[in-house]
């Protein structure tokens, strides 16, 4: 599998971080990536893979190389989408601050902001130093409904971007794949491949 650098001789650029598990990725995510990088200011997305959310139950998560490698499958040699691992090497559980914080030490370059759904808003007020995140990040949000809202919906440093409302996610995927169903067309082409020849999520 190759390995995708990190030019560290950019520009100044306005990059946002999509984070989430991506167990496995789809091609909803990549549908919103995309909207976002062309229908905002964005410049370019860098997946983040979560080794563990702090919210969610590692009893199903692919190992993280696996799915470090599938994301890498899918989007392929991209001068626009880069995959990070870099929360691999982080303590765990991993926070989105501290995970912020240290790419903004890496690269004082950038400006970096934060890509999250609606959902993730609701709950944003139960993140570790969430108030540190507003004060020093942008975040894009991209609601699940135009009626949804939250204590944060009117902030200055929140944008919601109305992207098309995707019903595609992972779970659905792992459920499908354990009942033999095939799912080409959900997953990008490489990324489907891989995961069959290697039978992951097959088991009950």
């Amino acid at each position: 599998m190759p390995q995708y650098q990190v030019n560290k001789n950019y520009k100044h650029m306005k990059i946002g971080l999509f984070f989430g598990s991506f167990n496995p990725v789809h091609n909803g995510h990549l549908m919103i990536a995309n909207y976002f990088l062309e229908f905002s200011d964005l410049e370019k997305i860098w997946f983040v893979i979560s080794p563990q959310n702090p919210f969610k139950e590692r009893a199903s998560l692919l190992a993280d190389t696996h799915r470090y490698a599938l994301l890498n499958e899918a989007i392929g040699v991209s001068a626009k989408y880069f995959v990070s691992d870099i929360e691999f090497t982080m303590p765990k559980p991993s926070f989105t601050i501290d995970t912020l914080t240290y790419l903004q030490e890496k690269y004082p370059e950038h400006e970096f902001v934060l890509i999250m759904g609606g959902d993730n808003l609701q709950n944003f007020h139960k993140w570790k130093n969430h108030d540190k995140i507003l004060e020093n990040h942008a975040i894009y949000v991209y609601p699940r409904s135009e009626t949804e809202t939250s204590k944060f919906g009117n902030h200055s440093k929140i944008t919601k971007i109305f992207a098309p409302k995707i019903e595609i996610s992972s779970s659905f995927i792992r459920q499908s794949i354990k009942e033999k169903k095939d799912l080409r067309f959900y997953m990008p082409e490489k990324a489907y491949t891989y995961m069959r020849e290697m039978h992951f999520y097959e088991k009950k």
